[in-house]
């Protein structure tokens, strides 16, 4: 074969270790402040009970802890403990989620280290370039609407999170950054999944805890999703012009050295000849053939819950895109010519270059752990509650949404997070005058955006670890963005109090 395998560079997916420290340095200030909140906060519980196989709130069954009781979860959380959060949450109520996790980054970060190695990434990316470079940002509009449907109408995101490992090298091959790369992708799932018209998760369960007509009050929503396209379209658009003009003012231009050596529209395009050969094209093929089968995957995946056919049928499509890019990456590599112990040697070259990102998740993870742990969240949510039930409309739905965006902060999982606050909050919006649609609403709202601005969420955090960009350069970029968005919510809740969005 040709020596292509041998003389691609060392893989482009790996976490620098600046940005490893300054991540991991907030996620361990979080750590201790939920730590101190289980020591300020009384602790109190509802009652819950398991209602259609989920584990659902009974409205009106908070108690707080009697002395003894709180003597207990004091003892059993003590400080040394919130230290040993991050490894203890290996064992604990989400060690399967968090193996899932882990096993989706290895093989993920595994199986992209092969596909660079062999020149696969390379080929796709001279087919893409010689078919877009004159119409870029045609293609730039098409991948951001297409991401944000998928995200909006069908709730994928974690399914869609691969797509970071592709369009962020497309975009240095464009002439643009990993940020760019990142708005195309990360930023268009966040904000498709934000804006939900049907999604499964932050809109049809919510609706369904609500009693609600399932994907009532599209016509609103369908509205928000085409002005968050706008808004989420013309920030990146315009910042891809200006890094376009001028590189150096990317705030990525230092981190992206090194993809800009490996990526730059010269270097791929003088590798033409190598990455047209017949042997490269039955490697993209078959790396092709396995990701249109994680598409279809996640799509029935999302169908299926969202009709009720199968309602854990999500729970198991991550877990199983895994294996399925773990299949692609092996067999596109074995067919591209690296076979045998080097083919393993390069797939454990890119899970150890993955691992750091595991240590963050475990982190980010930690602090709904110690939350849960010491019994709080119950007791903020309750608090919360008596808070929106004395209200008025506009406050109660301003609350709604803010309750929403702290919770989001421990519990990342829009569905949990609907059975566990909706039962509760919907009665309570009620008493203030708010519609059931308008609270659903406002929860979509509060759930949706944050998934890409909180360190403590593990998916963002994973599609991070897919490029040389850290949380904190990822939040100075997407910073204006995102306060644009929550403005633009908070109009949209006020729109929606106002013409007593409904049904009812």
């Amino acid at each position: 074969m040709s020596n292509t395998a041998d003389m691609q560079p060392k893989s482009s997916v790996k976490i620098g270790l600046r940005a490893f420290l300054l991540a991991g340095g907030i996620l361990l200030f979080l750590i201790i402040i939920s730590g101190i909140l289980t020591r300020v906060l009384p602790p109190g519980e509802y009652q819950r009970v398991i209602k259609d196989g989920r584990t659902t709130v009974v409205d009106g069954s908070f108690r707080f802890l009697n002395p003894a009781e709180r003597g207990q979860v004091v003892s059993d959380l003590p400080f040394w403990r919130w230290l040993t959060a991050p490894v203890e949450v290996f064992w604990g109520p989400n060690a399967v989620t968090l193996a899932v996790i882990a096993a989706f980054l290895f093989f993920v970060g595994g199986s992209f280290t092969i596909i660079e190695k062999v020149g696969v990434m390379e080929s796709i990316l001279v087919r893409a370039v010689e078919k877009f470079w004159d119409r870029k940002y045609l293609l730039l509009a098409l991948v951001m609407a297409v991401i944000m449907l998928l995200s909006s109408f069908v709730g994928l995101y974690e399914g869609l999170l691969p797509v970071v490992i592709f369009i962020v090298p497309l975009a240095i091959t464009l002439g643009w950054d990993s940020l760019t790369g990142l708005g195309m992708s990360l930023l268009a799932m966040g904000f498709g999944f934000a804006a939900a018209v049907t999604n499964p998760f932050t809109v049809q369960v919510p609706q369904k805890v609500a009693e609600l007509p399932l994907n009532s009050g599209s016509g609103l929503r369908i509205l928000f999703l085409l002005v968050t396209y706008a808004v989420a379209f013309g920030f990146t658009f315009l910042y891809a012009r200006k890094i376009e003009k001028n590189p150096e003012k990317s705030l990525s231009y230092k981190a992206d050295t090194g993809l800009r050596q490996q990526y730059s529209r010269e270097k791929v395009l003088a590798g033409r000849e190598a990455a047209l050969r017949p042997q490269m094209t039955r490697a993209i093929s078959w790396f092709g053939l396995f990701m249109a089968l994680g598409v279809l995957l996640m799509l029935g995946a999302s169908v299926l819950t969202a009709t009720g056919l199968w309602p854990d049928a999500s729970d198991l499509s991550f877990p199983l895109l895994a294996l399925i890019f773990l299949a692609a990456g092996l067999g596109a590599g074995h067919r591209g010519g690296l076979k045998g112990r080097r083919l393993w040697k390069v797939f454990g070259m890119g899970v150890l270059n993955i691992l750091p990102g595991l240590v963050l998740i475990a982190m980010a993870m930690s602090v709904p752990h110690i939350m849960t742990a010491g019994k709080v969240m119950d007791t903020i949510l309750f608090r919360a509650g008596q808070m929106i039930s004395r209200s008025a409309p506009y406050t109660a739905v301003l609350l709604v949404y803010g309750v929403t965006l702290f919770m989001n902060f421990f519990v990342s999982s829009a569905s949990a997070k609907a059975f566990l606050m909706m039962p509760i909050l919907i009665p309570l919006a009620e008493m203030a005058g708010l519609t059931r649609q308008t609270a659903v609403f406002a929860f979509s709202l509060g759930d949706g955006f944050s998934n890409i601005l909180y360190p403590t969420n593990a998916l963002l955090l994973i599609g991070l670890s897919f490029t040389t960009v850290g949380w904190g350069t990822w939040v100075r970029w997407s910073i204006r963005a995102q306060a644009l968005v929550a403005v633009l919510s908070l109009l949209f809740l006020a729109l929606a109090v106002r013409i007593g969005f409904g049904p009812y």
